[in-house]
C-alpha cells in the first residue's frame, strides 16, 4: 500500500441529530479523505446537522444498520484504499481511528477491530446485555472456528478489496458477526485494538430496549450458527 493510502469513513445513522456533529468534529482530518454518512430514514435534523459539518450525505430508506452499510459500500469510489466504520452516537472516539489505521498502513492486517473491552470503558458505558452478548458471540465463533475475537464493535477499519471480497449481504443486527466470520472463512489478517469508549448520547436502539436486545441477540447466534454450516 502506498504512503498516503485513501481513507474513507462509514457512519449509519438514524435519528442522532445531537451527537453526529460531535463525530464528525473529532475525526482526524489528516487521514481521512471522505466521510460518508447513510441517513437512515431519521426524523430528526441528522443529515442536516451532518452536511454542515462537512460529510457526504446518502440516503437509504430500507431499514437496518447492515442496510445502511451496503448503501455506503456501493457508493465507494473504487481507488479507496481502507473503509472506516464508526457509529453516529459518539460513543467511541474518533480520534482513535489512528490505532485503527495502523497495522493497515503497515500491512500487519487486513482487517483490525476496536476492542472496547480490551480497551478503557466508561463506567455504564456498555450494559450488561451488551457484554453477555459480546462474550457469548465471541465464544461461539472460537468454538466453531478457532479464532478469539473479544468484541463485535462497530468501530472497525479494512482495507477496500478484502470488503468487496466479503460479499456482504447483511441488512440488520448481523453485520458486524458476519464481517468477522467472512474474514476468518477468508483469511484475512485479523487484529484488535484497544480503543476508548464512553456513554453513548441518546437511547440505544438495540440495547437500550428489551424487544431490541432480543432481537440482536438472536440475529447475531443465527448469523453464526448459519455460517457454521456453510464451511
Amino acid at each position: 500500500m502506498h504512503n498516503k493510502p485513501k481513507i474513507s469513513v462509514i457512519i449509519p445513522a438514524l435519528n442522532e441529530e445531537e451527537s453526529i456533529g460531535l463525530v464528525l468534529r473529532d475525526i482526524p482530518e489528516d487521514v481521512v479523505n471522505e466521510v460518508i454518512v447513510v441517513d437512515n430514514g431519521s426524523r430528526d435534523n441528522t443529515a442536516a446537522v451532518a452536511k454542515r459539518s462537512g460529510a457526504r450525505v446518502i440516503s437509504e430508506s430500507s431499514k437496518g444498520y447492515g442496510s445502511a452499510c451496503l448503501s455506503g459500500i456501493s457508493r465507494l469510489k473504487q481507488d479507496t484504499d481502507i473503509v472506516v466504520f464508526l457509529d453516529a452516537d459518539y460513543s467511541d472516539y474518533p480520534q482513535d481511528i489512528h490505532s485503527l489505521l495502523r497495522p493497515l498502513r503497515e500491512d500487519k492486517a487486513e482487517f483490525v477491530i476496536g476492542s472496547r473491552l480490551s480497551g478503557t470503558r466508561e463506567k455504564g458505558a456498555l450494559l450488561p446485555q451488551a457484554l453477555f452478548g459480546n462474550k457469548l458471540a465471541a465464544f461461539l465463533i472460537r468454538l466453531f472456528w478457532g479464532f478469539k475475537y473479544t468484541d463485535l464493535g462497530p468501530f472497525r477499519a479494512i482495507k477496500y478489496k478484502d470488503l468487496i471480497n466479503l460479499n456482504m449481504k447483511d441488512k440488520n443486527f448481523g453485520w458486524t458477526v458476519e464481517m468477522q466470520i467472512k474474514a476468518i472463512k477468508k483469511g484475512l489478517r485479523i487484529m484488535e485494538v484497544p480503543v476508548r469508549y464512553r456513554k453513548r448520547i441518546g437511547k440505544s436502539k438495540i440495547t437500550g430496549t428489551i424487544s431490541g436486545t432480543i432481537r440482536a441477540g438472536a440475529k447475531i447466534i443465527y448469523t453464526i450458527i448459519k455460517y457454521s454450516f456453510l464451511r
